[in-house]
């Protein structure tokens, strides 16, 4: 069938990366360097985090997107999309009046959830390509930003934070799901998470465990003008294991 595309244009993804070699080279167009994060990139090792009915057992999705007030009619991205667990659930609870864009960088994995996508027959499901360090979303456009167990795989979190910033409606929020343990474990402790999107000019808005998806759920909403690029100060990674701090340098 022919999938119903949600209208608005470029829509590319950026989703997770290995941390086996830089992905960014330097364009003409970049506004300027960006820092380097001072932590590790956890390695992609599965577009799967685990088995869509382990995660239904424990009412993850539904929590999740309880707790992030989806509701019908807005329009979401799922960023590191995968194989589609929150992309399909995320469809259903938007309705028939919302959109959903899910991003993978990874060929493959894209063309797999397009194929699901399709085969259930998803009208209100957008699948792209994306690139790993610019979302490449249009302005003004998204009520939620979903980035569930990937954040710790982005290798630039600044740049990518920085060129996400516009496509966030005013009354929007960029939901993080992730686990409160080092970046080279697969998670993402709170600190170090608050203080990167903190140097991009984010506001926290809020913050609490969520046992049902492994970790914690934080929300976050750009306000101000968004920074130069060399204005950005990173943030300093406290080796200190779980719940270690992050702090501008």
């Amino acid at each position: 069938m022919t999938l119903k595309r949600i209208s608005l244009s470029g829509l590319l993804l950026l989703s997770a990366c290995d941390g086996s070699k830089p992905l960014i080279k330097p364009r003409a167009d970049q506004p300027g360097p960006f820092p380097a994060a001072d932590r590790p990139v956890a390695h992609i090792v599965s577009s799967r985090w685990s088995t869509e009915e382990a995660r239904d057992r424990l009412r993850e999705a539904e929590t999740v997107m309880d707790k992030a007030a989806i509701r019908p009619g807005m329009t979401v991205a799922d960023i590191g999309a995968g194989e589609g667990y929150y992309t399909i659930r995320l469809a259903a609870r938007v309705g028939a009046e919302g959109r959903v864009l899910a991003e993978d960088i990874m060929p493959s994995v894209r063309d797999q959830l397009a194929e699901r996508v399709s085969r259930e027959r998803l009208e209100n499901v957008s699948v792209r390509l994306g690139t790993p360090a610019d979302p490449r979303l249009p302005p003004d456009s998204f009520d939620r930003v979903m980035m569930v167990h990937m954040y710790h795989e982005i290798a630039h979190p600044y740049e990518f934070l920085w060129r996400l910033r516009p496509s966030v409606k005013p009354d929007g929020l960029v939901v993080v799901v992730d686990a409160d343990r080092p970046t080279r474990d697969h998670g993402t402790p709170p600190a170090l998470l608050a203080c990167e999107f903190a140097a991009v000019g984010y506001r926290q808005i809020s913050f609490e465990p969520l046992a049902s998806a492994g970790g914690y759920l934080a929300t976050f909403r750009p306000v101000g003008g968004r920074p130069e690029p060399e204005a950005i100060r990173a943030c300093r990674l406290q080796q200190s294991g779980p719940g270690q701090a992050g702090a501008p340098r």
